[in-house]
């Protein structure tokens, strides 16, 4: 059994990547940045990386810097432009380091509406738009591909935040954006490595000084190793992306049917929007989502309460929240996200699972 459905958080280490940053480890560990015959081979290597990770995600690769991931990205980003129309349902690594936010609400869906944007464009005109491509939460899409078209025609940049997007659906798109952040450890990479995309000629981010590296813009020993299994792993699951996605969306519906036949009152954020195939975000009928979690945790399932930049905080799923939730409700949320190899048995497992659980808790009874 795979009782691990906390994708969203994120994800273990794929084949792929461990034998990548083994062999760039042992065999290309030398600083880029200096002047001998290894560390511009490890140089050389490092830029290929940079040009292959452009090819998949749709932009040149002098545009691409390499970061410890996108809340790095985004902080650097944040930091640079005053005031950024934000959307309700964003990050915190988002949200928190904006210095003056101008809110776009969201539909019933959790999804922005672009004429939301449009008329905030046309009286704010705000110096920067952030959408996200897809929610970590809910898994909704979001029309970034219209925002950043939108934001185009009325010379305003476009960001989007697509840690969710980037190795679950194609991202050969994505350059039509401005600014695109991604992280590597939500798509089978190691934690600790990113990136963050702005437009070549944009002179206002050079967010971390002390050295030459990343075109001035970011100082300090590229991660060489880690860029390369990020890279690596990206090329290896891409073209696979169509398939996983038949088979894990029916795999997640059949899930929500499952749970429907256990649990009246079940409802399901954004179950109307197109969503990532790996996503459900509950409000469960009854009890706290921390005893949820906990028993689950016991009986070797790892789901989660929502966003995990947000775990600690009393009710604190942003999409929730952002659809006018109660109190109670957002004590209710449990978010399952799964990855591209788990099976239709784990997937009914766990609604199996659920069903145990809540039988024990409503006897008031501890979950074994």
């Amino acid at each position: 059994m795979n009782g691990y459905f906390d994708h969203n958080a994120t994800t273990s280490l794929h084949p792929a990547a461990r034998e990548a940053w083994l062999h760039a480890s042992e065999k290309h560990w030398h600083n880029p940045s200096s002047l001998y015959r290894d560390a511009g081979i490890a140089s050389q290597r490092l830029e290929s990386a940079r040009e292959r990770l452009g090819t998949l995600i749709g932009v040149e690769a002098e545009r691409i810097v390499f970061t410890s991931g996108a809340t790095e990205s985004n902080n650097a980003l944040m930091a640079a432009f005053e005031p950024v129309a934000i959307s309700a349902i964003e990050h915190p690594s988002v949200r928190m380091p904006s210095r003056s936010a101008l809110d776009l609400p969201v539909n019933a869906d959790g999804v922005v509406e672009p004429d939301a944007v449009k008329a905030l464009l046309t009286a704010q005109r705000p110096a920067l738009v952030s959408v996200m491509a897809a929610n970590n939460e809910s898994g909704a899409l979001q029309p970034w591909r219209e925002i950043a078209a939108m934001c185009r025609e009325q010379g305003v940049p476009f960001h989007s935040d697509a840690a969710q997007w980037i190795g679950k659906r194609n991202a050969t798109r994505l350059g039509e954006c401005d600014f695109i952040t991604g992280s590597a450890h939500k798509f089978g990479g190691p934690k600790g490595c990113g990136f963050l995309v702005l437009p070549a000629e944009d002179s206002r981010l050079h967010f971390m000084r002390g050295g030459p590296q990343e075109s001035g813009r970011r100082a300090g020993t590229e991660n060489y190793p880690a860029v390369e299994a990020m890279v690596t792993t990206l090329e290896t699951i891409t073209p696979h992306l169509g398939e996983i996605e038949i088979d894990q969306s029916r795999r997640r519906d059949d899930f929500i049917a499952a749970m429907r036949s256990r649990f009246d009152g079940l409802r399901v954020i954004s179950e109307a929007a197109p969503r990532l195939w790996n996503t459900v975000l509950m409000v469960m009928p009854a009890h706290h989502n921390l005893k949820w979690l906990t028993a689950l945790s016991r009986r070797g399932f790892s789901i989660s309460t929502g966003s995990a930049c947000s775990s600690g905080k009393e009710g604190s799923s942003v999409v929730v929240t952002a659809l006018g939730a109660s109190a109670d409700e957002l004590k209710r949320v449990v978010r399952v996200s799964s990855g591209w190899d788990t099976a239709a048995a784990d997937w009914q497992t766990l609604a199996a699972a659920f069903d145990e659980v809540f039988e024990e808790l409503n006897r008031g009874g501890r979950p074994q």
